[in-house]
């Protein structure tokens, strides 16, 4: 049969009037039939469907008394709000804008994750919407009978809709039929709501240190660009309040977390840690960052889990970055938390300024740089050497351009000069001042090759050679920040592997390299780095480990394989001619569907002068598994070869379905020292999905039967 489509608002009855005068848009019926009855009723059957502003309503028949202005519904009947709300009912009585009215035998679904189920749903105004006699759950519900895993079950639930808010009276909690706990009222944010002021998920936590003891956040929703997190914790060990304050802006954002504590553990004091971060965008593409990390005793933030951290850094920095220059300032505060650390005695405040500048000059080609560097380091101590103090200015040219000769060879030239600056106090083995100019210049030789063949596998292989020279003697100043030099395909080519310009290699070396690699686009990726240092002369700061060393460096390989189907392993070595390693490490990952195993080695040989005076090697593995669409497990584990015995371990479990997430957790940690003594840590937490914003992933949905 032809649908009917009716404007009733607009055309057939004297309700025009009405609808001017609030201002409402006019109602949408479209139906099978429609037709008349008694001169007083409209009605419209089969396949019916009602529209007014955001509200949609699809039932059986739709009954207009005129003399009223009442809809009277026959189901099954479902009336959609938007995109967020949708009600399911047997019959209704609307009035004539479908804002107020009542719904018998009904069924509320917000946003597609919380189920209310009623006796009775009574509307007000469209605002309001009274359910009584109602089950409340986000799990999902089989028409067998079967409880779902949870539920709530009240008196009578209030659903607010522009505060998006559910206000509960006499509630009970309940797992399948079994009550577990009565609340008179209760009032809990609708899943459409972003944030709301109300208790988070608690968690419990077991340490060997603490005891047990529970977390129970409440987040207070202070204004749309702020909040605070205010958690309490206790165990028969500790009274703790943790903090968390958060604040966005116009041009940036700030976060502070913290807590105060008195516990068992240092009986009469009191214990606490602060840490903030923050960002801001500030004119003319300056950009302004900081944090903040204080804590009251080297121990706090291990015992209680805050943080891994073992040196503390609080920082402000100003800097700007554009395509040909790149400006940056910073303080920083450093705090050691190790037991062989004197804070006195360490560098605890540095500063340091950099700008750096490119021009590209059409007389002579090529590109020139520009930089200048300032840094400031400061010891506390003053005591004569031990709280030495340094500052460092330093200025820099380079001139670079490269070529493409006839025979695809590669040539680039490098000549510059740099200008260095430094003031030494609280030290007198030292001069104060000293100065020192320091040209340079290199020649490089690539000659890069590459084929594919008939299955888009494609090969690259770049022998390299580069030829530099150094000038200018070495300040006598003592090693305060080259300390630690890594030798890597990123280096390679460097005139100085240095990181830091208080030490600089002097005279002519040589670098010698190939770089090969090979793309498949449905297999293995694989490339590889060799390389090797000559010089004329042994650069006498390098440590024995670094390997670079005496005239010719360790040999450096460097590579990665990865493949199509989930893993990859990368790998780098140090090795002499005797293949005597100095360093190595070596990191392997699998992932697929269902899991994820990740594993390294590292090995590091014993460097007195790099403060190791027993080799390093340790092996670490992670990796997750999930057993079915539910249950997902976690472990972790760090061992250590030299003194045989693991560092720390931990597992965990995870249960996920459309309605609850289960976490739980083990962490032992095996270090030892002054501060810190082994440790063993249980976590666990329970979410009841349905009342955040975020859905659950339908993978998880259970299934019925």
């Amino acid at each position: 049969m032809t649908r009917v489509v009716l404007i009733f608002f607009m055309l057939l009855w004297p309700l025009l009037s009405w609808a001017q005068e609030t201002s409402a848009p006019p109602a949408v019926l479209i139906a099978d039939e429609l037709f008349i009855e008694n001169d007083s009723a409209l009605i419209a059957r089969g396949n019916v469907e009602a529209f007014q502003g955001t509200t949609r309503i699809t039932a059986s028949e739709i009954r207009y008394d005129r003399a009223t202005g009442a809809l009277t519904i026959s189901g099954p009947i479902t009336m959609q709000e938007g995109d967020d709300i949708r009600v399911l009912a047997s019959a209704a009585e609307l009035d004539a804008n479908l804002q107020t009215g009542l719904l018998t035998g009904a069924r509320m679904v917000l946003n597609q994750q919380l189920q209310l189920a009623a006796v009775q749903i009574q509307r007000v105004n469209g605002r309001y919407s009274q359910l009584y006699k109602t089950a409340v759950t986000s799990c999902k519900v089989c028409e067998d009978g079967t409880p779902p895993l949870w539920q709530i079950r009240a008196k009578r639930v209030i659903h607010d809709k522009e505060e998006r808010q559910l206000y509960f009276d006499g509630a009970q909690f309940l797992i399948r039929n079994t009550p577990i706990l009565y609340i008179p009222r209760l009032r809990l944010p609708d899943p459409t709501l972003d944030r709301a002021t109300g208790f988070l998920i608690p968690s419990l936590r077991t340490t060997s240190q603490l005891g047990t003891g529970i977390k129970i956040p409440y987040f207070i929703n202070i204004a749309e660009d702020r909040d605070i997190t205010v958690t309490p914790y206790i165990s028969s060990r500790t009274r703790t309040l943790e903090l968390r304050y958060r604040q966005a802006f116009v041009n940036g954002r700030i976060e502070f977390n913290g807590a105060i504590s008195r516990d068992d553990e240092r009986p009469g004091e009191t214990r606490g840690y602060v840490f903030g971060d923050g960002a801001f965008d500030l004119r003319n593409d300056f950009k302004l960052e900081f944090d903040i990390e204080v804590t009251t005793d080297d121990a706090y933030l291990k015992d209680y889990g805050y943080s891994g951290k073992d040196r503390l850094d609080s920082a402000i920095t100003i800097s700007r970055a554009r395509r040909d220059e790149f400006l940056s300032g910073s303080v920083i505060a450093f705090k050691s938390l190790r037991d062989a650390d004197i804070n006195a005695n360490i560098p605890t405040i540095v500063g340091d300024a950099i700008y750096e500048a490119r021009y590209f000059p059409g007389a002579i080609g090529g590109e020139l740089r520009f930089g200048a560097t300032a840094h400031s380091h400061y010891r506390y101590s003053d005591v004569d050497i031990v709280g030495r103090d340094v500052s460092r200015f330093s200025t820099e040219a380079d001139w670079l351009r490269g070529w493409t000769l006839a025979s695809g060879i590669r040539a680039e030239v490098t000549l510059g000069a740099v200008a260095d600056l430094f003031n030494i106090t609280q030290d007198s083995a030292t001069p104060q001042t000293q100065t020192e100019l320091t040209p340079r210049g290199a020649i490089a030789f690539r000659y890069p090759m590459a084929r594919s063949d008939e299955n888009g596998v494609t090969q690259f292989l770049e022998p390299v050679v580069q030829l530099g020279w150094v000038g200018g003697d070495r300040p006598d100043i003592p090693n305060e920040e080259s300390t630690r030099v890594e030798f890597d395909g990123g280096n390679l080519l460097s005139l100085s592997r240095f990181p830091e310009s208080d030490r600089r290699e002097r005279g002519r070396t040589a670098a010698l390299g190939v770089n090969w690699a090979r793309f498949d686009p449905n297999g293995l990726d694989t490339s590889l780095t060799v390389g090797q240092i000559l010089r004329d002369d042994a650069e006498p700061d390098f440590t024995e480990s670094s390997g670079l060393t005496g005239v010719s460096s360790n040999y450096l390989v460097a590579g990665q394989m990865k493949s199509a189907d989930g893993w990859s392993l990368t790998a780098r070595s140090l090795f002499d001619a005797e293949f005597d390693f100095t360093k190595a490490e070596v990191r392997g990952d699998f992932s697929n569907d269902r899991s994820r195993l990740g594993g390294s080695y590292l090995w590091l040989t014993r460097d007195l002068a790099e403060d190791r005076p027993e080799n390093i090697a340790e092996i670490a593995l992670d990796g997750s598994y999930r057993v079915d669409k539910y249950w997902t497990a976690t472990a972790d584990w760090r061992y250590d070869i030299a003194i045989d015995r693991a560092s720390t371990a931990g597992v965990g479990f995870v249960y996920e379905n459309e309605c609850v997430a289960v976490a739980f957790s083990v962490e032992r940690s095996y270090s030892t020292s002054a501060s810190l003594e082994p440790s063993t840590t249980l976590g666990l937490s329970i979410g009841l999905r349905g009342f955040s914003a975020k859905k659950g992933t339908e993978t998880y949905t259970r299934t019925c039967g």
